[in-house]
C-alpha cells in the first residue's frame, strides 16, 4: 500500500497531501519556526523524529537574510517530531561541522554519524571527519579516528553493517572517486579497501549516487557526474566476502522497463525492498517513486508521484516503514528550492500505527499529558516515549 499522505490522515493512505508543522504547546504562530526551503542536506528517522541536517540556499532572503551567519548554507539541527507535527530547531552542545551540503549521514542507535560534505564555494572546503551527535543528549563531538582516512570529498554514501562503516565514491569538486573505505567503529581504524578486480571491473567514478545493502553486498543505485547521470539496468554490488565488485543486471517492469538514470535522487530501504524518489538525469527533475526487491533485482514502479518533483532532496524512512522527503530543488531555470515535507506509507501500517494515528489525530493535546496520567490512561511505555 503506498501513497502520499497529510499528517493527519490514515483513511486516505493513496492520497497525498503536504505536511505542514505545527507550532509547540505554549509557542505562538508567530515563534513558530520550519525549516528554511534548502538542498544538498540530510535526514535520518527513527521512531519518534525525523532529524534534519545542514543544506544550501542561495537566496539570501530564503536562507534567512542577516540572521543566517553561515548564508548560504544552514549550520543547524533540526528535528520534526511525528507525534505533535512540530518542527523545532535542537540547540546542540559541542562542535557542530562546517562542511554542510552533500555530506552523508547515517543513525546508530542515538547517534547521528555525519561525515564528509562541503562548504562554500564547494570543492574549496570539503571534510573527511566522522561527526557525531548524540540527538539524546544534543551535543556534537569529533571521532578521533586512525588509519588511511579518505580524501576529503562531499557526495558519497555511506553504509552501517555489522559495526562496520562503509564510504563509497564522492568528489573533491574536480575529481569523482571510485574508493571504497571501511571504518571500524570499535577501534575507529580507517581502511581503505582494494577490491580484487581489474580497473575496467570497477563502478565508475561518481558522486550523489546512492546505497543499499543485504549484510553479504553493497549495492550502488545511480549517481553520476556534473555532465552524466548512471543508468539503474545494471548494478555494481560490492561483495564483502571475497573482496570484489560483481555487475547485477536488474529486472524490468514490464510495461515500461526501467526507472531512468539518475543523480542527487534519494532511497531508503525496509529490509530486502529498496525505494528511490526522483533525482535528476541531466535534463528533467524526477518526480518518481520506484522499488527494487534484493532477492529478485526486480524494479517495481509504484502508482505514486512526488507532489513536487525535487532533486539534491533528502528522505528518510520510520522502523514502521513511513518514508518522510524534505526540501529539494524543484526548478532548475529559477534555480529555486523547497522547504516541502511530505510522508508516504511504503509498507502497509500495522495496526499499532493506525491506532496510534487515530488517537493522535482524535487527541492532539495528547503530548502536554504527564507521564503518569498517560499511563492511567492505557499506554506503553513506549508510545509515551515517542510523545516527546
Amino acid at each position: 500500500m503506498s501513497g502520499w499522505e497529510s499528517a493527519r490522515s490514515t483513511d486516505q493512505l493513496n492520497k497525498f497531501k503536504k505536511l505542514s508543522g505545527r507550532p509547540l504547546h505554549g509557542e505562538t504562530l508567530a515563534d513558530h519556526r520550519t525549516p528554511p526551503a534548502r538542498s544538498g542536506h540530510r535526514c535520518v528517522a527513527d521512531n519518534t523524529n525525523l532529524y534534519v541536517f545542514g543544506g544550501y540556499n542561495p537566496d539570501y532572503d530564503e536562507s534567512g537574510g542577516p540572521e543566517n551567519e553561515d548564508y548560504p548554507l544552514f549550520r543547524e539541527l533540526w528535528r520534526y517530531h511525528f507525534a505533535t507535527g512540530c518542527w523545532q530547531q535542537i540547540r546542540t552542545d559541542g562542535y557542530m561541522p562546517t562542511e554542510l551540503a552533500s555530506m552523508s549521514a547515517v543513525l546508530h542507535g542515538n547517534n547521528l554519524l555525519v561525515f564528509g560534505g562541503t562548504g562554500i564555494p564547494f570543492g574549496e572546503n570539503n571534510g573527511n571527519d566522522v561527526h557525531v551527535c548524540n540527538v539524546k543528549y544534543k551535543r556534537w563531538s569529533l571521532l578521533n579516528c586512525r588509519g588511511k582516512k579518505p580524501n576529503r570529498i562531499y557526495g558519497q554514501a555511506m553504509v552501517i553493517i555489522n559495526g562496520f562503516l562503509y564510504v563509497f565514491g564522492g568528489t573533491t569538486g574536480y575529481i569523482y572517486s571510485t574508493d571504497l573505505h571501511r571504518l571500524d567503529l570499535t577501534t575507529r581504524e580507517w581502511m581503505h579497501l582494494k577490491p580484487n578486480n581489474t580497473p575496467d571491473d570497477l563502478p565508475e567514478e561518481r558522486y550523489r549516487h546512492e546505497i543499499a545493502h543485504d549484510g553479504q553486498r553493497i549495492y550502488i543505485l545511480g549517481g553520476g557526474t556534473s555532465w552524466t547521470s548512471y543508468p539503474l539496468d545494471k548494478i555494481h554490488a560490492y561483495n564483502l566476502e571475497t573482496n570484489s565488485w560483481e555487475e547485477i543486471t536488474t529486472k524490468p517492469h514490464d510495461k515500461i522497463g526501467f526507472p531512468a538514470p539518475r543523480r542527487c535522487h534519494s532511497c531508503v530501504q525496509i529490509r530486502n525492498d529498496v525505494f528511490i524518489c526522483g533525482g535528476y538525469n541531466g535534463e528533467l527533475i524526477l518526480a518518481d517513486l520506484w522499488k527494487i526487491n534484493l532477492l529478485t533485482f526486480q524494479w517495481s514502479k509504484l502508482p505514486a508521484v512526488m507532489p513536487e518533483p525535487a532533486y539534491f532532496h533528502c528522505a528518510a524512512v520510520t522502523p514502521a516503514g513511513c518514508m518522510y522527503i524534505h526540501g529539494g530543488v524543484v526548478n532548475i531555470h529559477e534555480n529555486k528550492r523547497t522547504g516541502s515535507l511530505f510522508k508516504i506509507w511504503l509498507s502497509v501500517p500495522s495496526l499499532l500505527e493506525l491506532c496510534w494515528e487515530k488517537l493522535l489525530q482524535d487527541f492532539p493535546h495528547l503530548s502536554t499529558l504527564p507521564t503518569m496520567q498517560l499511563l492511567n490512561l492505557g499506554l506503553t511505555q513506549e508510545l509515551i516515549e515517542r510523545l516527546k
